[in-house]
């Protein structure tokens, strides 16, 4: 079994605080269409006729941010040196979902890799059992196994290649699968994790992949994120582009990068992990290093792979970077106002708080009007349901609540609203 991990909740609350005006004026406008603008909505008329004297009402409501869904993509090495680490991972993929489903995440693993049972000659095939997995090695509710045999220094080139099902990585082709893009959902936070005991090849460290072809793009230890699409150097296929670059848009926004492989120092990259077994590993991992380190990532020692509770700690502390790195939902729902109340929407605020600092978010617009200093906007400004952030203060926010446990966002009625 894993060892304990503690996760906090998943959804944040938020303190709402409302300005409303009350009392039973029957020219009131409601946010249920009972003004007489356009689409329904209260006229700059109607919000001047509520009675600016009359007795108001400071009314709290609770609200919370959610976080949205994660998408968790294995790649495992299947060469014959890897049977002990595919052992592990067919056994404690259950327990490290359980840690992602206790956290209350709406969770999706992804799992390419060679399937079976049994030994395939010298390739170890994954099998992860019920209840994560489904019969007979098969996909279930929140489990989908691509079945494709990973070889040990191509597993930035079958990443790329199979997602974008180019040519020489379709399912007809030794190197390639069925296509699995769908199975990532476009609002997931997304974090991988590689299990090998080898390094990507690059065109800088080729390490027994030959050298590169001329008037291709070059591998490099980042070409997982920007490698423009194109010929694979090291032989005839075609690669897709990188996960960062435009093609992807956002769908690999945050992601973080975590492995277990052949690493030996905390500082030297070229140093190899210590093992009993000669040749094993076969090297430390340069991609992976630099991978890890980009974004923040977890890695293991792969010469740690006959323990497990070596494997406990890895899947454990990925558990907690995928709890900590879940993005929130940044359209933030308005409340309804309580009864013989009226919410006017030309008094919102929305502030980002944090201990005893908060900043106020100026109202942009729409989404095409956010830029670098970031706001909200409404769904609607005639009939508004949803405060949603621009990007930049999406991520502000985000930051925030993740480092600060005394951090939030107060949604403040009855204020003029400020603009940008």
């Amino acid at each position: 079994m894993l060892r304990a991990v503690v996760l906090s909740r998943t959804t944040l609350a938020l303190t709402l605080l409302l300005s409303l005006a009350c009392g039973g004026d029957d020219r009131r406008p409601g946010r249920d269409g009972g003004g007489s603008g356009d689409g329904g909505g209260p006229t700059d008329a109607q919000l001047a006729d509520v009675n600016e004297d009359a007795t108001c009402a400071s009314a709290t409501s609770e609200a919370t941010v959610d976080r949205r869904p994660v998408d968790i993509v294995f790649m495992v090495d299947n060469s014959s040196s890897m049977q002990p680490a595919v052992r592990e991972v067919n056994q404690g993929l259950n327990d490290f979902a359980r840690l992602i489903a206790d956290s209350g995440l709406d969770y999706r693993v992804i799992m390419l890799s060679l399937r079976g049972s049994s030994p395939m000659g010298s390739l170890y095939p994954v099998c992860i059992p019920a209840p994560l997995g489904g019969s007979g090695c098969g996909n279930a509710e929140r489990f989908f196994h691509v079945d494709v045999n990973i070889s040990s220094t191509q597993l930035v080139e079958q990443f790329l290649g199979t997602l974008a099902q180019t040519d020489g990585y379709t399912v007809d082709a030794q190197d390639g699968s069925e296509a699995w893009r769908d199975y990532l959902r476009d609002d997931a936070t997304k974090t991988l994790v590689f299990v090998t005991d080898d390094n990507a090849r690059t065109c800088a460290r080729p390490h027994m992949g030959g050298s590169c072809q001329a008037g291709d793009p070059q591998l490099t230890e980042l070409s997982l994120e920007n490698f423009p699409g194109g010929g694979n150097p090291f032989k005839g296929s075609t690669l897709g582009p990188g996960i960062l670059t435009a093609t992807y848009g956002n769908l690999f926004e945050g992601y973080t990068f975590n492995a277990i492989y052949g690493w030996g120092s905390e500082s030297d990259p070229d140093v190899t992990c210590d093992s009993a077994e000669p040749g094993f590993p076969a090297a430390p991992g340069h991609t992976y290093t630099a991978l890890v380190t980009r974004t923040g990532g977890v890695r293991a020692q792969i010469c740690d792979q006959a323990s497990s509770a070596a494997w406990d700690d890895f899947f454990g502390r990925i558990a907690s970077r995928v709890e900590d790195t879940a993005r929130i939902d940044c359209n933030i729902a308005l409340p309804e106002p309580p009864d013989d109340q009226t919410l006017n929407p030309r008094k919102v605020n929305v502030v980002v708080r944090s201990g005893d600092d908060s900043r106020t978010l100026g109202k942009v617009a729409d989404e095409a009007a956010c830029g670098a200093f970031g706001g909200w906007y409404y769904d609607d400004d005639t009939n508004p349901t949803e405060v949603r952030l621009c990007p930049t203060s999406c991520t502000e926010v985000q930051t925030v609540l993740r480092e600060s446990g005394s951090a939030g966002i107060d949604v403040q009625f009855g204020c003029d609203t400020l603009l940008i």
